[in-house]
C-alpha cells in the first residue's frame, strides 16, 4: 500500500520545477546562454550519478544470486530504457533548447509547446525513476533503503529547479505573460509523479522483474543525458563551464546517496 512517505516522496520532485518556474515571477530578464549551459550540466550530472547510485547499483545488488552473470538483468533493462526513449523520441514532436528544427513527426504545434513537450518528454523517465526506487522500498528489498529513496527524489527535485527555470523564463522572454509561462514550466513537471506513481502501481505486481524495472529508468535518463543535456551545455563559447557543472551535479547526488542511503 502506498503511505504518505510515498506520496510525499513522488512530489518533491514536482516541487522542484514549481519552484524553478517561478523564477518568472522574481527575475527580470533571460537567463544568458552560459548559465543555460550551467544548469544543464548540473542536471545531467545528476542524472548520471542517480543511474548509476541509486539504479545500476540496486538492480545488480538484488541479482546477486545470480553470481557472475548478476549483470545480465542490469544490461538488459538498460537497453530496454535506451529503446524506449528512442520511441517517444522518434513519435512524440518536440523542440530542443535553442534548436531550429523540431524534431520527431510533424506537427503544427507552437514551438513553445514543443519545447515543453521536449522538457515532458525527458521528465518521464525522472518519474519512473522515482516510483520503480519507491517500489522496491514498499516492496520490502534490503538493497533499498527510505534515505536511498528520499535521496533520488531530492536529487531530483535539485536537478528539476533549473529546469523549470529554464523552461518559464524563455515563454517568458517570446511574449507569454509570467503566469501562463510559469503554468507551462511547472505542468512540465506533472508528468514525473504520474509517471512513478504507474511504476510503482506496475512494480507491485511484477516485484521479481524490479532489476529489469531499476536499470530501465536508468537507460531512459542515460539517454537523455547523452541525446539532449550534454549537446546542450557543450555548445556555444565557453562550454567548460557545463563540464564544471556536470561534475557538481555528480558530486551532489553521489554525496546524497550515500550519506542518506
Amino acid at each position: 500500500m502506498i503511505n504518505t512517505e510515498t506520496i510525499i516522496g513522488l512530489l518533491i520532485p514536482l516541487a522542484g520545477t514549481v519552484a524553478g518556474a517561478g523564477c518568472v515571477f522574481f527575475m527580470r530578464q533571460q537567463l544568458s546562454p552560459m548559465v543555460q549551459r550551467a544548469l544543464t550540466g548540473f542536471a545531467a550530472g545528476v542524472m548520471v550519478a542517480a543511474s548509476i547510485w541509486s539504479l545500476l547499483i540496486p538492480a545488480m545488488e538484488q541479482a546477486e544470486g545470480m553470481g557472475k552473470c548478476s549483470f545480465v538483468p542490469a544490461a538488459a533493462g538498460f537497453w530496454l530504457g535506451i529503446l524506449f526513449l528512442l520511441l517517444l523520441d522518434t513519435v512524440i514532436p518536440h523542440l530542443h533548447m535553442n534548436a531550429e528544427k523540431a524534431e520527431g513527426p510533424k506537427s503544427r504545434l507552437a514551438k513553445t509547446t514543443m519545447m515543453v513537450l521536449a522538457v515532458t518528454l525527458h521528465n518521464i523517465p525522472e518519474g519512473m525513476a522515482v516510483g520503480v526506487v519507491y517500489a522496491g522500498l514498499l516492496s520490502g528489498s534490503m538493497d533499498i533503503t527510505a534515505g536511498g529513496a528520499l535521496a533520488l527524489s531530492l536529487g531530483i527535485a535539485i536537478q528539476n529547479f533549473p529546469e523549470g527555470a529554464i523552461i518559464s523564463m524563455p515563454l517568458h522572454g517570446s511574449g507569454q505573460k509570467k503566469g501562463r509561462a510559469f503554468m507551462s514550466g511547472a505542468l512540465s513537471g506533472a508528468v514525473e509523479p504520474l509517471a512513478a506513481l504507474l511504476t510503482i502501481l506496475l512494480a507491485g505486481l511484477l516485484v521479481p522483474i524490479l532489476p529489469y524495472l531499476l536499470s530501465f529508468a536508468a537507460g531512459a535518463m542515460i539517454y537523455v543525458v547523452v541525446e539532449e543535456l550534454i549537446p546542450e551545455m557543450s555548445e556555444g563559447e565557453h562550454s567548460n563551464i557545463g563540464v564544471l557543472m556536470f561534475a557538481l551535479g555528480f558530486t551532489l547526488m553521489m554525496a546524497l546517496d550515500v550519506a542518506l542511503g
